[in-house]
């Protein structure tokens, strides 16, 4: 099977290609190079690989939730690649890619979103290992984030962020955490493939990113009211 896939919901962007079981991939440090870099990695992969978008069996990539402009990127380049071969497309949440990076039974997803909030998902292995949503992702303060009943390994971005708030407000209800983690392209591509498995490509054209929430930036009176500057 050969996935082509792209993630670059947060600065740590990547592109992969999951080629007859073997995964070849390119970082992308920041999100300024992610726009001018992404192309020219896919291109260098499938180079390396020797095939051709055509011999290609999806393409995948990142939805989110994360940086808005690095979504739409990487959705706009999924959709160009899968019309120009007749592909299907699969929509893989950036943070059930962290889950599957986790690689624990029940993992808690939180991600920093910025502006004081976090992005979450709680995810449980499915008969095949694959983490499954326990519930829809949403957005929050981190005071705010509820656990799901039981027990839960942690990973995600929000736990470098808010190391001591999370700590205490999930004291003794978690297995073990993983602050570094952020979600990359190969994840992305194993489940594509997954998507391809079960039959859950999408059309090029449905492909859309998933946001969560609907801003980018807080306004001045909210600024004020956390505190900062106008």
């Amino acid at each position: 099977m050969n996935i082509l896939s792209i993630e670059t919901a947060t600065e740590h962007g990547s592109v992969a290609l999951l080629h007859d079981g073997e995964l070849l991939v390119r970082r992308i440090q920041g999100a300024a190079n992610h726009s001018e870099a992404v192309l020219r990695d896919l291109r260098e992969l499938l180079g390396e690989a020797g095939i051709a978008i055509t011999q290609l069996d999806a393409v995948a990539f990142g939805a989110g939730p994360g940086a808005f402009t690095g979504l739409r990127l990487a959705c706009g380049v999924a959709q160009g690649i899968a019309l120009a071969a007749d592909l299907g497309v699969a929509a893989v949440g950036s943070l059930q890619a962290v889950a599957l990076q986790a690689g624990a039974a029940r993992v808690f997803v939180v991600n920093d979103a910025r502006m004081g909030e976090a992005y979450h998902a709680a995810f449980e292995q499915d008969a095949e290992g694959v983490p499954m949503a326990v519930g829809a992702a949403g957005c929050c303060a981190p005071l705010a984030l509820e656990l799901p009943a039981g027990d839960w390994f942690a990973a995600g971005s929000a736990f470098k962020v808010w190391p001591q708030e999370l700590e205490a407000r999930f004291l003794g209800r978690l297995t073990g955490c993983r602050p570094d983690m952020v979600p990359g392209a190969e994840e992305v591509a194993r489940l594509g493939a997954v998507a391809v498995a079960r039959g859950e490509l999408i059309p090029p054209e449905l492909a859309a990113p998933l946001y969560v929430r609907d801003k980018v930036a807080l306004t001045t009176a909210e600024r004020l009211a956390r505190g900062g500057r106008a």
